[in-house]
């Protein structure tokens, strides 16, 4: 079977948006050619030049490792449009203006491969218009790209065809897109805005119409429409910040332009509202320009009063009693907020309703199913639940009543009515618009399934929408047993699978106890061991609340004792005599990163924060972190024609020792806990397929553990020279004399204690000191203070 190869991308336009599209295409090792217009003045690739600098200094972090960005091609239209023919993907990112757009096609087909796929990365405009301008050899291979900023980080990825573009065009760039560059992939109607911003942004001009109705503020308002509301924490107002009031306003000007009373019911709304105009006149664009609808003074926080044009005291909560309801389940809540009378509770209602209304009068129109409603707002706006998902949860009859009442009533923002599907046929037999079968596709009138391309059979256990029955990985497979809060099971009989599900999936006696049984039960019948969850965390690591009784009850012993226990299911996953993977996505802290390089591989999701974080709580590490940094120093000084070992351990010590973590999978290999032969999926969906067949590989490769091997140790001598770089640290004021006692221990570990340079020492030898250590940290009174600050309130004490 041939398939669709990317070898290299073009992506053309140095802006934002083209630089950080480059910028992952980097991050998953595609080789990528970045253009802009040649510079007036100086080298002619200046333009582009100043962008790739400019992603070095940009949060959050467009490049998971700033040194690659030397791997990013320059050229400009001037002097390298030959360069094109050599790319199989032509990804065009320039500013949003249909005639620069144009003018760019004419220039650049001649060079573009006669295979390769041509894509606008536009958020709104035409992709038919704009395929109007490229030769008919060219058109079948031509679609819409639109990534959501930034794109690093956003699952989103719309595509959207033409009516000449090639269906098989359509499958190899998602293919691409899907398991190359880790997203989810939405197909959307050519409509202005696409999908999730159509209907994100609309939701956010209703949000704004209903904010000036109910006389509610910026805080209060992001305060409802955040993490309460199951959406994203930064709310309505933060949100439009982040984004930039500049950009929002473009994307409005985008309905306003290409939308009408005719095409869109709710046309009435998509005035700029006069809050946003008087923003934008003043020049205060949200977090770039440093103002928006709020503004940091110093350590306060301001919010633009449009009423005064200043900026006033922000922080007002919203009232408590609506934080209650929305915990409620999903009928109830919202019948509570329908027929609240304060203006929170009604301005909830409002803001539901609206969301509503527009998804269902619009569904036909803008995409093939609810399912693509759902999927793009989830993963584009940050949203728990896609309105559809939301609505049937709740009810469907019952909310669609509640709708249309209003819209009879003169409350909604348009008087069109809901679509009769919403009432009459399957969806009102089925309960909603999502089913076993498949999710409602208005304009064909069908509950249609969701696609399934190869691609897609990596992905184990998909993202779902509620009502669809997707396969749970909490449930599925044959469960062999579950007990101290591990689930171990097996998908296929040849490979066994363990999931913590304790709470952030902490290491607790019990679960390190399990992990030791799911050993010793894939050693006798199975060909490997995978640690994964199905989750956002990987592990937060040791369970404290779990350790504290014992300590309470029965003393320092108990928990040396269990320090012990731990360390030795750590040893016993690294010598098994079957591959034990860690399939590592989200947080891997403390005895989670501990757990992940103590396994014979690691599997790790591209965003995944890996790192030894004990310090912020007082202690070491105490699960054999310190040994693994002393034995990875030995090894890669044995490796070297050097006899130091110092330069090999300085890294390592000053990760553990600054509670050090990975800002994604490319950092943390930096820090050493990934290493070359780990793999990184940029897909988290792929994670457990990916897991399974290398442990499947290895298992059939004929697997052995490492020999157990003595390693040299810096000794006596190299902890005192960290010790002299530690001093300096605290009499200048940087560290606490508690931060330098801890650091202190840290470097008596990795150096190998009381010992010569270049002693031979073992890993029981290290752990030993390490559990020394790490007791005699947890009593004391500094040590305690940093544990209960943590418990209590989630945030690290300094003293």
């Amino acid at each position: 079977m041939s398939r669709f190869q990317v070898k290299k991308v073009a992506v053309l336009g140095a802006g934002v948006m083209g630089a950080q599209i480059a910028a992952h295409l980097v991050n998953v090792r595609v080789p990528v050619v970045l253009f802009d217009l040649a510079a007036k003045e100086g080298p002619k690739n200046g333009i582009v030049t100043r962008a790739i600098d400019n992603l070095k200094k940009l949060k959050p972090a467009p490049l998971g490792d700033v040194a690659d960005a030397v791997l990013i091609e320059q050229a400009n239209y001037d002097d390298n449009l030959d360069r094109l023919g050599e790319c199989d993907l032509v990804i065009e990112a320039i500013a949003e203006r249909m005639d620069w757009k144009l003018d760019l096609y004419k220039k650049i087909a001649p060079h573009v491969a006669k295979h390769a796929i041509l894509a606008s990365n536009t958020s709104g405009l035409s992709i038919t218009k704009l395929s109007e301008a490229l030769p008919e050899a060219l058109k079948p291979r031509f679609c819409g790209i639109h990534f959501f900023n930034p794109p690093r980080y956003m699952f989103l990825v719309e595509l959207i065809n033409t009516p000449t573009t090639q269906p098989q065009v359509l499958d190899d760039l998602e293919a691409f897109v899907t398991s190359t560059l880790g997203k989810g992939v939405v197909r959307a109607h050519d409509t202005p805005n696409f999908i999730a911003n159509r209907v994100g942004i609309a939701g956010m001009l209703a949000t704004l119409k209903e904010v000036e109705k109910f006389g509610l503020t910026p805080d209060v308002v992001d305060d409802l429409t955040g993490k309460k509301l199951g959406r994203a924490s930064s709310g309505t107002f933060r949100t439009a910040d982040v984004v930039g009031l500049d950009t929002m306003a473009h994307v409005v000007k985008t309905l306003q332009d290409n939308l009408n009373a005719e095409t869109d019911p709710f046309y009435a709304n998509f005035a700029t509202p006069p809050v946003l105009a008087r923003l934008l006149e003043l020049g205060n664009l949200g977090q770039k320009t440093k103002a928006g609808f709020f503004k940091k003074a110093g350590r306060d926080i301001l919010r633009f009063d449009l009423k005064s044009g200043e900026y006033v005291p922000a922080g007002a909560k919203a009232d408590e009693v609506y934080g209650r309801m929305l915990k409620k389940p999903a009928g109830e809540r919202l019948k509570l907020l329908r027929e609240s009378e304060g203006p929170q509770g009604q301005f909830l209602w409002a803001i539901l309703r609206d969301g509503f209304h527009y998804a269902a009068v619009h569904l036909g129109d803008i995409a093939e199913s609810a399912r693509d409603i759902d999927f793009a707002m989830r993963w584009g706006f940050g949203m728990k639940q896609g309105p559809f998902e939301l609505w049937q949860e709740a009810g469907w009859a019952q909310v669609a009543k509640w709708v249309q009442e209003d819209i009879d009533a003169g409350k909604a923002l348009s008087s069109a009515p809901l679509p009769r599907w919403v009432f009459e046929g399957p969806v009102a037999e089925a309960g909603g618009v999502h089913t076993p079968e498949g999710s409602w596709s208005a304009s064909q009138n069908r509950f249609v399934p969701q696609r399934r391309l190869p691609v897609h059979e990596r992905q184990l256990f998909p993202e779902g929408v509620l009502g669809a029955n997707a396969a749970d990985a909490n449930t599925a497979g044959t469960t062999i047993s579950d007990e101290g809060d591990v689930r171990v099971w097996t998908l296929d009989g040849e490979v066994l699978i363990a999931s913590i599900h304790s709470k952030m999936h902490a290491i607790s006696p019990d679960v390190a106890e399990a992990l030791g049984a799911a050993v010793d039960l894939a050693e006798a019948e199975y060909k490997g061991l995978v640690i994964w969850s199905p989750d956002e965390v990987f592990s937060v690591g040791a369970d404290l609340q779990a350790m504290l009784p014992a300590f309470v009850v029965a003393g320092i012993g108990a928990v040396e004792g269990a320090e012990e226990e731990l360390q030795n299911v750590m040893l016993k996953i690294r010598y098994a005599n079957v591959p034990v993977i860690s399939a590592v996505r989200g947080m891997a802290l403390g005895g989670g990163c501990e757990l992940a390089i103590h396994s014979a591989k690691r599997v790790a999701a591209m965003e995944s924060y890996i790192g030894l974080v004990e310090v912020g709580v007082g202690l070491i590490p105490g699960a054999g972190g310190l040994t693994y940094i002393a034995r990875r120093a030995a090894e890669n000084a044995s490796a070297s024609t050097g006899t130091d070992l110092l330069p090999f351990l300085t890294e390592g010590f000053t990760a553990a020792a600054m509670a050090k973590v990975g800002t994604g999978a490319l950092d943390s290999k930096k820090l050493g806990y990934l290493l070359e032969g780990d793999v990184i999926v940029p897909n988290k969906d792929e994670l457990l397929y990916v897991a399974l067949q290398q442990a499947k590989a290895m298992a059939d490769a004929g697997y052995r553990p490492p020999l157990r091997r003595a390693f040299r140790v810096a000794g006596r001598s190299g902890a005192a020279t960290i010790k002299g770089q530690l001093v300096n640290m605290r009499d200048g004021g940087f560290i606490s004399a508690h931060d330098f006692h801890i650091a202190s221990l840290i470097a008596n570990v990795v150096t190998g204690g009381d010992v010569d340079a270049g002693s031979l020492v073992t890993e029981e030898y290290l752990m030993t000191l390490e559990r020394k250590a790490f007791c005699s940290l947890i009593v004391h009174p500094k040590t305690q203070e940093r544990i209960m600050g943590m418990l209590s309130t989630g945030k690290p004490v300094r003293n």
